[in-house]
């Protein structure tokens, strides 16, 4: 035998590495799986999941529910909003447009930004700006001004400089060349990632109501709370039915991107 064969083929340790790693967690963290599958757990299981089986319809409730509904649906549309307007005005010197110094530090906020999970910042604003939705709009807002800036300042290096350095040849200003030379060919695939990240806002945003953000989130936590299964129930069917719809309405308007930014 080769005594250089296990130098020859790193995946093989790498994948044993992995499974040790795993079996080890497992070990360490004396998960018994057992209890989920045995006779007392699998009726209670079963009698939880039967008292959701019956909303709770009335037309108060259905009302209150459509109107937590639209706030979940607003804090998602405005945190985007203003992450997307963030995420430009820190793409712009992290893309290293405005030389070394600002990138670097444009780069750093932008790592703190989407380092920080939504809950933590949802948790932070709460303490800023009390409970309700303006802590939800704050909190994604924070880590998707993170997230989308990071991709914005991506798409503008990998985009050609042709076009702007042309304009700027002919005597164009520095805005006026970026506007015309470099926008038009990132501004679709800016307002893709926008969108995309919109999807996922909607589903996180009536997570944040868990913490106080508002919406449908915290409407959800108090009917559990209180062991009301037919508004829990309301309160889920609500959150299926905004995040398919909104999921919808991204998904064919990123396509109608697509011939645009291809």
């Amino acid at each position: 035998m080769n005594p250089r064969w296990p130098g020859r083929h790193p995946g093989l340790w790498a994948a044993g590495g992995v499974l040790a790693a795993v079996a080890a967690s497992f070990a360490y963290l004396g998960l018994d799986f057992r209890g989920l599958f045995g006779d007392g757990a699998a009726r209670a299981m079963l009698k939880f999941a039967g008292e959701f089986t019956s909303p709770d319809l009335s037309v108060a409730f259905v009302r209150q529910t459509a109107w937590a509904a639209l706030q979940t649906f607003a804090v998602s549309a405005v945190g985007t909003l203003l992450a997307m307007g963030l995420g430009i005005l820190l793409a712009l010197p992290a893309s290293g447009r405005w030389g070394g110094a600002p990138a670097h530090a444009a780069r750093f906020g932008l790592n703190v930004l989407r380092s920080v999970p939504e809950l933590v910042w949802a948790a932070l604003m709460v303490l800023a700006a009390g409970l309700g939705p303006m802590a939800g709009v704050l909190a994604l807002a924070l880590h998707t001004t993170g997230v989308l800036g990071r991709l914005f300042s991506e798409t503008l290096q990998n985009a050609p400089p042709v076009p702007e350095q042309a304009l700027r040849g002919g005597g164009a200003g520095r805005l006026v060349s970026f506007l015309y030379g470099t926008l038009p060919l990132v501004g679709g695939q800016w307002l893709a990632y926008g969108l995309y990240r919109w999807e996922m806002n909607i589903r996180m945003a009536t997570v944040l109501g868990f913490v106080g953000g508002g919406g449908l989130g915290q409407m959800l936590y108090f009917h559990l709370s209180l062991f009301q299964h037919p508004q829990a129930a309301t309160v889920l069917l609500a959150m299926c039915v905004l995040v398919f719809a909104v999921d919808g309405a991204s998904t064919r308007l990123r396509r109608g991107l697509l011939p645009a930014h291809a």
